[in-house]
């Protein structure tokens, strides 16, 4: 069962079983309430801040019932609102608001700690499984060794001054390593095969580029001081990787020779700005832009923000999905191929033979991996004449970026927005008053929620239940993609205007969409989706300068299947420093391996691991460099 503390105005309350079970759930008692976690007695007031509040509260007791339940400011112990329910959920996760807690943490740079039972990658022995340190004597000294274990449960001893040769093996492939023989030439012969792979990869990566740099293509001005005027309309402070992003483009753009570069970063870290200042620059030379996206939702927020940012630039901007009617799409080509659309937004209908540009430099795609066999052929076409910016999402670890760098045009944001605060992130079953809680307190602050069911057949149910707990006034629609597109149009559009307060959603809103007015998100049945998929979601929020908060819901009293519970199991591992690295490499994985390394990779990966492709990728690229 999944724990949480309810306490409602007229309920019996005991004083010391609250400060029993709030120390049980990883409060501390102070003096006063100052921050997430405390909690403080005076006489008949006890006073909390709750793990998922923005306040802390304040419970006024007569005799032994609740008199009342207040919101508080923590600076002048002044009364804001009253509530009639409060929700304590353990801040301290629970293992067989028990409840998961955690808060997001952003992806870091290096791998996890090893712990007793990991599989390694010894780099002159194979594949193990590593059983913790031992100390052991050697020559009158006792020192640490590694203990890994090999096939037969054979033993290797390796000491703690050669760990260097000792890597946590990672790969995308979810099933077990082999385990490989001490003393046998079986690892030897599969490290010199994928050797050989990874050379030929990486050649290929660099004939690439060897071709681009023998074709000239159109050489950019400088920056304009247009361009200037639009860059300083950037509602935000730029991070530096940004400004790094945004320079390196605009100076590839500036050569003669057509750019291929690739911009990573995670969700909500900038790219789209990095990709709009591109987009004006080509225009500035009276270049047309293509802005391919996967999904109609995503070309219809990229369209509104594109409007938003140009209405003082005589720039026209246009976008072409399945929400233009057949005559407007008719007249957006028409002036494609005249020129008199500068910039057209669209999904891979953007690819169809009948699109003909007058004059197009520059191609933005976003997320490629997500486009068919044969939009990808069409780009890669493009690829040889025509400036091309691709974005992905995808958290590059930097051991592959370090790896890949001198082989691709890359540029990496790994910095999060300055304002970004960590998602506050809750696994806890099905509770129609923590979801009356977590929707009413998004409402109270002026903000809005997500709310995902993702099945279509019984939506409008979800709908009744849910409209049954929320506060009066509350403005609930539909969303889904078996809408009518003009109907899921307007709806979309009403949500980013901040007309709606809470969306009920499928999947649609997985790829980019970004409302910083939307920082509470629920998904129901979340045991059905894939790690990377609540990754994805989460980053729906969190996109301003206030707490989010992310509620991951169960279904009431089921015992969940193996996979699903594994895969909370992991959320709930993966909370913390360092945690955020796996969910980058499930991630790679699932969204962007494909578009970084290419999906033949992936079995290499596997027979050796992550980090020994990537100092072996690097040492071909190296000597390939050398030898050219």
């Amino acid at each position: 069962m999944f724990k949480s503390l309810k306490l409602y105005a007229g309920a019996a309350l005991e004083l010391e079983d609250l400060s029993s079970v709030l120390t049980d759930f990883g409060y501390g008692r102070q003096e006063q309430c100052a921050q997430e976690g405390d909690f403080s007695r005076r006489g008949n007031i006890v006073d909390i801040f709750p793990f998922t509040f923005e306040l802390p509260i304040r419970i006024e007791l007569n005799i032994d019932k609740i008199a009342s339940i207040r919101s508080f400011n923590p600076s002048t112990g002044m009364p804001l609102w009253e509530h009639q329910m409060a929700i304590i959920l353990p801040i301290k996760t629970t293992h067989k608001f028990g409840v998961s807690v955690f808060t997001e943490e952003f992806p870091i740079e290096n791998f996890v700690d090893l712990k007793s039972g990991d599989y390694v990658v010894h780099n002159q022995h194979g594949i193990g499984r590593f059983l913790g340190l031992r100390k052991i004597k050697v020559r009158d000294k006792v020192k640490d060794h590694l203990v890994i274990e090999y096939d037969r449960q054979e033993k290797l001893y390796v000491p703690v001054e050669s760990m260097h040769l000792v890597q946590k093996y990672i790969a995308f492939a979810a099933r077990r390593p082999k385990l490989y023989r001490l003393g046998s030439n079986e690892w030897t012969r599969t490290k010199e095969r994928v050797r050989k792979h990874i050379q030929k990869f990486a050649w290929e990566l660099l004939s690439l580029q060897a071709m681009r740099m023998s074709v000239s293509g159109f050489a950019y001005s400088a920056d304009t001081d247009w361009q200037k005027q639009f860059e300083a309309t950037f509602p935000y402070t730029e991070t530096p990787d940004q400004v790094k992003a945004a320079q390196e483009t605009k100076r590839d753009m500036e050569s003669v020779k057509p750019m291929d570069r690739l911009l990573c970063g995670d969700v909500g870290y900038g790219k789209t700005e990095v990709a709009m200042r591109a987009a004006f620059k080509a225009v500035m030379d009276a270049k047309q832009v293509a802005y391919l996206v996967p999904t109609t939702i995503l070309a219809e927020q990229h369209y509104q923000n594109f409007l938003g940012r140009l209405s003082d630039f005589p720039v026209n901007v246009q976008m072409l999905s399945r929400f233009k009617t057949r005559s407007q799409q008719e007249d957006i080509v028409e002036g494609l191929s005249a020129g008199t659309v500068d910039i057209v937004i669209g999904t891979h209908r953007l690819l169809s033979d009948d699109i003909k540009f007058k004059d197009l430099g520059l191609v933005i795609i976003d997320e490629e991996q997500r486009f068919g066999v044969r939009a990808k052929e069409k780009l890669k076409s493009l690829r040889l004449t025509t400036d091309v910016l691709t974005l992905t999402a995808t958290p590059i670890p930097r051991t592959l970026y370090l790896s890949l760098m001198n082989a691709r045009d890359m540029s990496v944001i790994n910095t999060p927005p300055g304002n970004r605060l960590p998602i506050k992130t809750v696994v806890v079953e099905y509770d129609e008053d923590i979801i009356q809680q977590a929707i009413s307190r998004e409402i109270r602050r002026k903000g809005q929620v997500y709310f995902l069911h993702n099945r279509v057949n019984d939506i409008d149910k979800i709908k009744d239940k849910i409209s049954r707990v929320l506060p009066q006034g509350t403005r609930l629609e539909i969303a889904h993609g078996q809408m009518p597109s003009r109907a899921l149009e307007s709806v979309m559009f009403d949500f980013l205007k901040a007309k709606i307060d809470v969306l009920l959603c499928t999947m649609i809103i997985e790829s980019g969409i970004d409302v910083p007015n939307a920082n509470t998100i629920l998904i129901n049945n979340a045991h059905t989706f894939g790690l990377s998929d609540l990754h994805q979601l989460r980053g729906r929020v969190g996109r301003f300068d206030r707490t989010a908060y992310a509620y991951f819901l169960t279904p009431r009293s089921q015992i969940l299947d193996t996979d699903a519970r594994k895969r909370l199991d992991a959320i709930q591992e993966y909370a913390y420093l360092g945690a955020g690295f796996k969910i980058a490499m499930e991630d790679l994985e699932m969204r962007g391996a494909g578009n970084i390394l290419g999906i033949e990779q992936h079995g290499f990966i596997s027979a050796i691991g992550f980090d020994l492709y990537c100092r072996l990728l690097r040492e071909a690229v190296a000597t390939l460099r050398k030898a050219v």
